[in-house]
C-alpha cells in the first residue's frame, strides 16, 4: 500500500487524541480500540515530513525520535505499572514513520499475544477501569514529562 502526502492517513490526520507535538512528532493517543487504553503513537512530522523508514531520518533525528519513544515508555511504566510494554514500527498499512507504544497487562484482553492477534478473555469492567489513573491525567504527565 502506497501513500503519498495528499493520501497518508498521518499526513492529513492527527491520529488519535493529541497529547503532546514539538516540530519534529506528535504524541497521539489512539482511540478506536477500547481493549488498548493506553496505546500511543509516535508520528514523524519532521522535515521532509511523509518519511516512511527509520533510516532516512539524520542521525540525530533518529535520536530524537528515540529519546521520545523512551520517554513515552517511561511515563507509561512508572505511572501504570504495566506487565510490558511493546513498542512497534511497521508501517505496512500506512508507511509513515511512527513508533506504537503501548501499556499491556496481563489482564489484557490479547495478553501475551499481540494486540492485533486474537483476544485471549474478555476484560470485565472495561480496559479503562482497570488503569491506576483516568487516561486525562496520564495525557497530562506525558505532555510534562516533554516539557521537563
Amino acid at each position: 500500500m502506497s501513500h503519498t502526502p495528499n493520501t497518508c492517513p498521518l499526513c492529513l490526520e492527527a491520529g488519535g487524541l493529541l497529547v503532546h507535538q514539538t516540530p519534529q512528532w506528535r504524541l497521539i493517543r489512539v482511540l478506536d480500540d477500547a481493549n488498548f487504553p493506553a496505546f500511543y503513537r509516535l508520528i514523524w512530522q519532521g522535515p521532509g515530513t511523509h518519511i516512511a523508514e527509520f533510516s532516512a531520518l539524520s542521525q540525530a533525528e533518529r535520536s530524537a525520535c528515540m529519546e521520545a519513544v523512551a520517554t513515552v515508555e517511561r511515563v507509561l511504566l512508572e505511572q501504570l505499572r504495566p506487565t510490558k510494554i511493546n513498542l512497534a514500527s511497521l508501517g505496512n498499512m500506512v508507511p509513515h514513520l511512527h513508533w506504537h507504544v503501548i501499556a499491556r497487562f496481563d489482564w489484557d484482553s490479547h495478553f501475551p499475544n499481540p494486540v492485533w492477534g486474537a483476544a485471549q478473555r474478555e476484560v470485565a469492567g472495561g480496559a479503562e477501569a482497570r488503569l491506576a489513573l483516568p487516561l486525562a491525567e496520564l495525557d497530562r504527565l506525558l505532555a510534562a514529562a516533554f516539557k521537563s
